[in-house]
């Protein structure tokens, strides 16, 4: 399971919206402690695939390498990666499992027509076989 607030998942909807009909990807950054993954902030990310980029994304390792250090500076690790489906279903393609990494979490949103929809969230199993879906719980956030 993974937490995000109803801002963070209205910016990642927001996201996919603003790059319709390409696909958008951007980073999860929180905490993992004992309890459930909570998703703290988001760094989006501009998709760098040269080709295919309405059913491909691809994160340039250097931006990678900034989130973690940004994730580092603010006393967060990255949680995961987020990205839209435009035209398709929120669940992982093959080429999305392919490229996984284990230990991330996978939110995924589809985007119809230019509106999103459905978000869902995956992990990649221990035997990297397949992605396996994960309760997305998105609330209000917590207040201390």
């Amino acid at each position: 399971m993974i937490y995000l607030t109803r801002e963070h998942a209205d910016a990642i909807r927001d996201h996919g919206r603003r790059t319709y009909p390409e696909e958008c990807c951007g980073v999860l950054l929180g905490t993992n402690g004992s309890e459930v993954p909570r998703v703290s902030m988001l760094l989006p990310i501009e998709n760098v695939h040269e080709e295919e980029r309405r059913r491909r994304f691809l994160i340039d390792p250097r931006d990678y390498l900034a989130a973690e250090r940004e994730a580092r500076a603010r006393g967060f690790v990255v949680l995961g990666i987020y990205h839209s489906h435009p035209d398709h279903p929120a669940q992982p393609s093959e080429h999305d499992r392919k490229h996984a990494w284990p230990n991330l979490h996978y939110v995924i949103v589809a985007v119809a027509q230019g509106e999103p929809g459905e978000m869902t969230s995956w992990v990649l199993s221990d035997d990297r076989a397949a992605m396996r879906p994960e309760r997305l719980a998105i609330a209000e956030p917590v207040l201390t």
